[in-house]
């Protein structure tokens, strides 16, 4: 509980704290009241920034959890071997660092030497070859793939774990029934796993509303504001202008929407137990 208090707490109430006060890092801090939140109540970048990020958790939603589903029913079928193996090199990608991840993928999309941009040239398509990055229509979906890629196998392994715990007689029984494989997934397997699923999502909407690591050393938010996320944002605030205090009330608000994206989820959590 100390430790708890001390780590998570503290910090909490500092930065509520210090949301009301013009100040730029050093020991001088002058009280405005609640001028930094007029401020960004009406700062156009942070609730671009946050729609940013609504976008980023809805695609990781569907693509790490989507993915993750099928991957798992597709490894579970009889037909495939070495179900460890694929497994494992599932879950390999969520162990390295976002920072490696970003790093990684900026060498995929670079204009001169990436990947992408050579495959292109090797099918006859290079008049599609681009600088991929500062493309400002694409952008955000080009650093929303890798985080995508990065957590598909976290998501395996609890989504696998959640389908062991299903009675192999009940699928078996689908089976006699004349089920075939798409409806034993939606029609069984999803429902018998629904809470799994929900704790999933829980954990995907907590995880990416502070995306941060692989969008800032891919793009810093960039080109523009094209993927600027608050916790970049915050950032650029913080450490680039010296607004802390400003930082420090974009971290408060953020907080509180996250705890209201948290708290709706639960609340359709607890209804879709209650129905059933």
């Amino acid at each position: 509980v100390v430790l708890f208090i001390f780590t998570v707490f503290v910090p909490l109430v500092t930065a509520l704290v210090y949301s009301f006060f013009e100040w730029k890092g050093g020991p001088k801090k002058t009280f405005i009241g609640i001028a930094n939140y007029k401020q960004l109540f009406q700062d156009g970048v942070f609730w671009q920034a946050f729609g940013h990020n609504i976008y980023l958790v809805i695609a990781c939603i569907i693509g790490q959890i989507g993915i993750a589903f099928v991957l798992v029913l597709m490894i579970n079928s009889k037909l495939v071997k070495c179900k460890g193996v694929h497994r494992t090199f599932g879950f390999f990608p969520s162990t390295i660092s976002a920072v490696c991840i970003g790093l990684i993928w900026n060498m995929i999309y670079h204009n001169k030497y990436g990947i992408l941009n050579w495959f292109l040239k090797a099918i006859g398509r290079p008049d599609l070859c681009q600088v991929w990055l500062n493309n400002s229509k694409l952008v955000m979906l080009l650093v929303t793939i890798p985080l995508i890629w990065q957590y598909i196998g976290y998501y395996m392994v609890i989504l696998q774990s959640a389908i062991a715990s299903i009675g192999t007689d009940v699928l078996e029984s689908a089976e006699i029934d004349g089920a075939n494989g798409v409806q034993k997934a939606l029609y069984i397997t999803l429902p018998l796993i629904k809470n799994t699923v929900l704790v999933c999502i829980t954990l995907c909407i907590a995880g990416n509303m502070k995306a941060f690591d692989n969008i800032f050393v891919m793009t810093k938010g960039g080109p523009g504001t094209s993927t600027m996320v608050p916790a970049v944002y915050m950032y650029e605030q913080g450490f680039s202008y010296r607004r802390m205090g400003y930082c420090s009330a974009l971290g408060t608000i953020l907080f509180l929407l996250i705890m209201l994206l948290t708290v709706f989820n639960n609340k359709f959590l607890k209804n879709t137990e209650t129905m059933d």
